[in-house]
C-alpha cells in the first residue's frame, strides 16, 4: 500500500530520504556570461573616474596656463558633478525608453564629444563648455551601469558583479593619475590638453563594445518581449530553475499573468516607458518605497559628504600642505592613492557576497572615521609648526592612503550595489537616478568649496568636519539599512517599510522562510517513506 509505513528492521527510516535532503546545497559556479555583461556595462564608470583623477593634476597646469583664480579652479573641478545631475536625471527616462544598453552607448558618445572639446579648449569659457558636455555623459554612465548590472546578475553573485562600477571608477581615477604624470613632461600648454583629450579613447571603445551585450531582461519584460527576456535569463542565471523563478518574479512585478508563456505580450500599462513613476516615488509612495528612498538618498549623500572627492580631486594640494612641494612628486604620490583605491575595491568585490553589505559598510565607516581624525591631527600639527616634522608628514600621507582604502572596501562599492538592488522593478531606473543626483550634487558642493573651506577653517579643520559627518553616517547606516545579501531583487520590498524596526521585520521574514523550508523537508521525508 502506498500509504503504509515501512517496518523498522533495524535500519533508520531516514535512510530512505533522498540524499539532497541531507547535503547542503552546493554553491553555484560563477556565471561567466553574466560576468562578461557586467564587466562591459561597468566599464562606462571609467568615464567619471578618469575625469576625477585627471582633473586633480591637470588643474595645476590649467591654472598656470590660463592664469585663473582658486575660485575658478574650484568651479572648473567641481562643476562637472553639477552638470552630471542633468545627465543622471535624463538617463532614468532614457533607459526606460530606449533600453539600458543603448543608454550606455549614448553615455560613451556624449563623453567622447566632451573630452575632445576640453582637449581643444583655447580659453576658460571654452573649457567650461567641454565640462558641461562631459558632465552629461558622466551622469548617464553613473546611473545606468549599476542598474544594468543588477538586472542581469543572479542573486548568488549580485554583490560581486554590482561592485564592478565602483571598481571601474577607481580604475579610471588611477588611469587619470597616470595620465597626469605621463604628460606632465610636455610643454605646459600641451600637457593638460593631452591629459583631458585622451579621455575620448575609452569612451569611443565603450560605445562600440557595449553593442555586444544583450539587453536587460527586466527591461525586455517591461516591453512585453518575453521570449528575448527568457533567453537572456537562461544565460545569466545559475540554473534553469532560477531562470524560471526570475522570469516569474519579473512578470509579476510587470503585471503580466504568470501562466502567459508567449514570446510577445502587449503591455497596456503606462509603466513600460516610466510614466507614473515619479508619482509613486515622491507623491504617493508606499511605506516600503519611502524607506527605500530615504536609504538611497542617505547612503549617496554620506558617501560624498564624508569627503572622498575632496581627497581624490585635491590630493596634490593636500600633499603640498603636508610638505611635498615638487609637482612631479605630488603626482607620483597621487598614483599611490589611485593604486590603493583600486586594490581595495578588488578586495571588496570578493567580500560582498561572503560577508554581506552591512558588516562591510559599518566597518568601512569606522576605519574612515579614524583615518580622517588622524589626518586632521597630522595636517593641523604641520600647519602650526615652523619647521619640518617628519612624523606628522608620514602620519598625514599614511592616513590619506588608509582613508581611501577603508572607503574602497565598503562605502564606495556598497553605495552602488545597495541602491541598484533595493528598488522595485518599475521604480528602479528613476529611483537610482535620484540617488545619483544626490551623489553628484553633494560631490559638486564639496569639490567647489574645498579650497575656500580649508582657507576658512584650516585644512585640518576641514577633515575634522568630515570626521563628524562620517560619524553621523555610521549611525544612519546602523539604524536604517537592512541586510540585502542573497535576496532576489523582487524580494527587497519585504525588508523595507518599518524604518527603525526593520530588524523585527527581518526576523519575521527569516521565521517564515524557516517554516517553509521545514514543510518542504517534511514533504520530502514523507515522499521518501511512502
Amino acid at each position: 500500500m502506498a500509504d503504509r509505513k515501512p517496518e523498522n528492521n533495524g535500519v533508520s527510516s531516514q535512510s530512505s530520504l533522498p540524499i539532497p535532503a541531507f547535503d547542503p546545497p552546493k554553491k553555484p559556479k560563477r556565471n561567466m556570461f553574466a560576468l562578461a555583461c557586467s564587466l562591459l556595462a561597468s566599464m562606462s564608470s571609467i568615464l567619471l573616474g578618469y575625469d576625477i583623477g585627471v582633473m586633480s593634476g591637470a588643474a595645476i597646469y590649467i591654472q598656470d596656463d590660463f592664469k585663473i583664480s582658486d575660485v575658478q579652479v574650484e568651479l572648473l573641478v567641481g562643476i562637472l558633478n553639477v552638470y552630471s545631475l542633468l545627465g543622471s536625471a535624463a538617463a532614468g527616462r532614457t533607459s526606460d525608453w530606449v533600453g539600458r544598453r543603448y543608454t550606455i552607448v549614448l553615455a560613451g558618445a556624449i563623453f567622447f564629444a566632451g573630452a575632445l572639446l576640453m582637449g581643444f579648449a583655447t580659453n576658460y569659457a571654452f573649457l567650461m563648455v567641454g565640462r558641461f558636455v562631459a558632465g552629461i555623459g558622466v551622469g548617464y554612465a553613473l546611473m545606468i551601469a549599476p542598474v544594468y548590472t543588477a538586472e542581469v546578475s543572479p542573486a548568488s553573485s549580485r554583490g560581486f558583479l554590482t561592485s564592478f562600477p565602483d571598481f571601474f571608477i577607481n580604475f579610471g581615477i588611477l588611469l587619470g593619475y597616470i595620465s597626469n604624470y605621463a604628460f606632465s613632461k610636455l610643454p605646459k600648454h600641451l600637457g593638460w590638453r593631452f591629459m583631458l583629450g585622451i579621455g575620448a579613447i575609452p569612451s569611443a571603445f565603450l560605445a562600440v563594445v557595449v553593442l555586444a551585450m544583450p539587453e536587460s531582461p527586466r527591461w525586455l519584460v517591461m516591453q512585453g518581449r518575453l521570449g528575448e527576456a527568457k533567453r537572456v535569463l537562461d544565460k545569466t542565471s545559475d540554473s534553469k530553475e532560477e531562470s524560471q523563478l526570475r522570469l516569474a518574479d519579473i512578470k509579476e512585478a510587470a503585471g503580466i499573468p504568470e501562466n502567459y508563456n508567449g514570446d510577445i505580450v502587449l503591455i497596456t500599462t503606462k509603466c513600460s516607458h516610466g510614466e507614473g513613476v515619479w508619482r509613486e516615488l515622491l507623491l504617493y509612495p508606499t511605506p516600503a518605497v519611502r524607506h527605500i528612498l530615504i536609504a538611497t538618498i542617505g547612503i549617496h549623500f554620506f558617501q560624498q559628504a564624508s569627503g572622498i572627492d575632496a581627497v581624490v580631486l585635491y590630493s596634490p594640494r593636500i600633499f603640498e600642505k603636508a610638505g611635498i612641494t615638487k609637482d612631479t612628486d605630488k603626482l607620483l604620490v597621487t598614483i599611490a592613492v589611485g593604486t590603493t583605491k583600486t586594490v581595495f575595491i578588488l578586495v571588496a568585490t570578493f567580500l560582498l557576497d561572503k560577508i554581506g553589505r552591512r558588516p562591510l559598510l559599518l566597518s568601512s565607516v569606522v576605519g574612515m572615521i579614524v583615518s580622517l581624525m588622524l589626518l586632521g591631527v597630522g595636517l593641523t600639527v604641520i600647519d602650526h609648526s615652523d619647521h619640518k616634522l617628519t612624523w606628522a608628514i608620514a602620519l598625514s600621507l599614511s592616513m590619506v592612503l588608509s582613508y581611501v582604502a577603508f572607503f574602497s572596501i565598503g562605502m564606495g562599492p556598497i553605495t552602488w550595489v545597495y541602491t541598484s538592488e533595493i528598488f522595485p522593478l518599475k521604480l528602479r531606473a528613476q529611483g537610482c537616478s535620484m540617488g545619483v543626483a544626490v551623489n553628484r550634487a553633494t560631490s559638486g558642493l564639496l569639490s567647489m568649496t574645498f579650497i575656500s573651506l580649508y582657507k576658512a577653517i584650516t585644512i585640518g579643520g576641514a577633515f575634522f568636519l568630515y570626521t563628524g559627518i562620517a560619524m553621523v553616517a555610521w549611525v544612519f547606516f546602523y539604524t536604517l539599512l537592512p541586510e540585502t545579501q542573497g535576496r532576489t531583487l523582487e524580494e527587497m520590498e519585504q525588508l523595507f517599510g518599518t524604518f527603525f524596526k526593520w530588524r523585527s521585520t527581518m526576523k519575521e521574514v527569516k521565521k517564515k522562510e524557516a517554516e517553509a523550508k521545514g514543510q518542504i523537508q517534511i514533504q520530502m521525508g514523507s515522499s521518501g517513506q511512502s
